[in-house]
C-alpha cells in the first residue's frame, strides 16, 4: 500500500460549487482504475470545521505503485495540472491499513494528521508506538477505513481516517469533507500491519 495526496489551495472567495461539480461529473472516472485501492475526493471550506482555507485535496491509497505512476503520468493528473497548475504530491509508505466497522457505508469525511519523527529516535520503536496508538481508533464506531504511513524524506508519520459520518470532536487532525469515494481495489490494500 502507498498513500498519496496533493492539495490545491483556492482563493478565499472561490465558489466551492465548482469543485463539487467537477467531482460530480468526473469522480466516477476512477471508480474502475486498476491498482487504485481508494480515492477520497476531499475538500476543506474556509470557516468550516476550523479550516482557514478553501482547498481541494484528494487522498489516495494505492494497491500498487505502477498504478500510481500510471495515474500521475496519465490523463487524470494532466487534467489537474491543466486546471490548477502542478501541485506538490505528498507520498507515504504504507505501514498499516484496516477497514473499520463502518466500511460498508459511504464515507462523508476524513481526517489527516501528520506527526514528525523526532531526530535520533529509533524508527522501529516510533512505528510500533504509532501502530499501537492507531489500533483502538481503527475500531471506533463510524470508522470506514484507517491507514498509517511513513514519509522517509520528511520523516513524518501520517494518520489517515475515513469516517462514515462527520469526524467526532475527539478526532485529531485536519478535517475534510468527502464528495465521492472511488474504491475499485480496496480489497487489495490488505488489512493490518505492513512491515
Amino acid at each position: 500500500m502507498h498513500a498519496m495526496q496533493y492539495s490545491v489551495t483556492l482563493p478565499a472567495d472561490y465558489d466551492m460549487e465548482i469543485i463539487r461539480h467537477r467531482v460530480r461529473t468526473r469522480g466516477h472516472l476512477l471508480d474502475g482504475f486498476d491498482g487504485l485501492g481508494l480515492k477520497a475526493y476531499g475538500i476543506r471550506e474556509r470557516g468550516t470545521d476550523g479550516s482557514p482555507v478553501n482547498e481541494y485535496a484528494p487522498f489516495y491509497l494505492w494497491a500498487d505503485h505502477e498504478a500510481m505512476n500510471r495515474f500521475l503520468l496519465g490523463d487524470g493528473f494532466r487534467g489537474v495540472v491543466r486546471d490548477f497548475g502542478r501541485p506538490a504530491v505528498h507520498n507515504w509508505q504504507g505501514l498499516y491499513h484496516r477497514p473499520g466497522p463502518a466500511a460498508d457505508r459511504l464515507p462523508t469525511a476524513f481526517t489527516r494528521h501528520t506527526v514528525p519523527v523526532p531526530e535520533g529516535a529509533d524508527l522501529a520503536a516510533v512505528a510500533e508506538d504509532a501502530l499501537a496508538a492507531h489500533e483502538d481508533p481503527a475500531t471506533a464506531d463510524g470508522v470506514h477505513t484507517t491507514a498509517l504511513g511513513l514519509d522517509p524524506k520528511r520523516w513524518e508519520l501520517l494518520h489517515f481516517t475515513l469516517w462514515a459520518d462527520a469526524a467526532p470532536e475527539s478526532a485529531v487532525g485536519e478535517r475534510f469533507q468527502v464528495l465521492h469515494l472511488s474504491a475499485p481495489g480496496v480489497g487489495r490494500l490488505g488489512a493490518g500491519r505492513q512491515w
